[in-house]
């Protein structure tokens, strides 16, 4: 556990690069919770929209098929060490069509629970003196507006509590308070369909963009050296090919880098803290692309990639594959996901299933993470069905009589 200290390693990777990883407070932020994402490889920035991606991309809400919808995700953490870790997302939103498509708006809401177990505290001496459950939350609240039929633009404002040692000291007389932030998030996406006249074929582009977590630098202490926010841009694209009505195929990608100053050992006012700690938050997000003490070779390998696939049948049954990757020298990420689908109605249930593929252990190693999501339409579930659905959401249109008795019966009084 770390309260937002930054340490640069002395030691070097195979490659003989220097290990100079980028870490900030509050890191639960960039943690994908959703079944659906981690099948993919962590990937959904331009994906198929539903609740649950609101968290990687609020602007691609607008282009939801639904008029609600309710998501719970639930994803242990470091579940072969212990069994009390985990995170857990509630989220909702609800739309507000027009017409014409153009104008078209959805707004949401979410809160995001991070449980770090139970700790136990103990004295100089050892002796143990209480116990303790840190906890870390964020409570969301987004827009996301239609400017134009294929392009919309999202906003999100974010509360931010993280409490993880409840009032202890930390050896200093410096007493460690919960560490409170605001922060805020801006995105769009751009999406479309392309189809020629009289094939069955059609193809789905969209690329998505979102940079997240703009907020105020935290401090645990009373100390003036405060730590950033997991400020993060993140550019995504999906290509999805409709092969016919019962199969569809897509592949995705996304590219992710932290806009946060990168750790140096530079002091030049000699006041014995790093130059890079003292930046402001604009001032760390616009020199974050060009302050690696690298240069521009360290400043690349700051970026991480994700890719994946889906196949869905029948909108039905889906099967999902992705990798994700972050060079050695800046945390070593690096592994392989999986992930299946099913949905009944407006119920829709994701698992997915992460395997290491590197020597550096990630916390969902050999983890399975559950996702569920209810997804429906105003009028009793009128409108066009979406996503995977095991029946027709679309409510039976009434047959109409035919009049069988088409000659007129003769007048009586004639």
């Amino acid at each position: 556990m770390t309260f937002g200290v930054f340490f640069t390693l002395n030691a070097f990777t195979q490659a003989n690069i220097p290990i100079n990883t980028v870490t900030t407070a509050v890191p639960f932020l960039r943690v994908n919770a959703d079944a659906r994402v981690g099948g993919m490889g962590d990937v959904g920035i331009a994906t198929t929209p539903d609740v649950n991606g609101a968290y990687l991309n609020a602007s691609n809400m607008a282009f939801n098929e639904k008029d609600f919808g309710v998501g719970l995700c639930f994803t242990p953490w470091l579940r072969s060490l212990v069994n009390d870790i985990y995170l857990t997302t509630l989220t909702g939103f609800g739309k507000i069509r027009d017409k014409g498509g153009k104008g078209e708006q959805a707004i949401g809401g979410s809160i995001r629970y991070f449980s770090l177990g139970n700790i136990q505290f103990t004295n100089d001496q050892g002796q143990e003196t209480s116990q303790f459950r840190p906890n870390e939350f964020a409570l969301d609240a987004w827009y996301a507006r239609k400017l134009a039929k294929n392009f919309s633009l999202g906003v999100g404002l974010r509360f931010i509590y993280s409490n993880l040692a409840g009032g202890q000291s930390d050896g200093f007389g410096n007493v460690i308070a919960p560490a409170i932030a605001g922060a805020g998030d801006i995105n769009w996406t751009w999406r479309q369909n392309f189809k020629k006249d009289g094939q069955k074929m059609s193809h789905d582009v969209a690329v998505g963009m979102n940079i997240s977590n703009i907020g105020n630098k935290v401090s645990y202490t009373n100390s003036q050296v405060r730590d950033f926010l997991p400020t993060n841009l993140g550019i995504g694209f999906n290509y999805g090919l409709n092969i016919d009505a019962k199969n569809t195929w897509s592949f995705a990608f996304d590219v992710n880098k932290l806009m946060v100053p990168t750790p140096s050992t530079k002091d030049e006012n000699g006041n014995g803290v790093y130059d890079f700690r003292e930046k402001s938050v604009v001032a760390g997000m616009f020199t974050s692309f060009g302050d690696a003490p690298g240069g521009a070779a360290e400043e690349f390998r700051e970026f991480t990639i994700g890719v994946g696939t889906e196949y869905m049948y029948n909108k039905q049954f889906g099967a999902r594959f992705g990798y994700f990757y972050e060079p050695n020298s800046k945390g070593g990420r690096q592994y392989a996901t999986a992930g299946l689908t099913v949905k009944y109605s407006i119920v829709g249930l994701n698992f997915s299933y992460l395997i290491p593929t590197s020597i550096n252990r990630s916390p969902l190693d050999n983890t399975l993470r559950f996702s569920l999501i209810f997804e429906f339409n105003k009028g009793a579930l009128k409108g066009q069905p979406s996503g995977v659905s095991l029946i027709d959401d679309e409510p039976k249109k009434e047959k109409k009589k035919k009049n069988t008795d088409a000659v007129p019966l003769p007048n009586e009084n004639q």
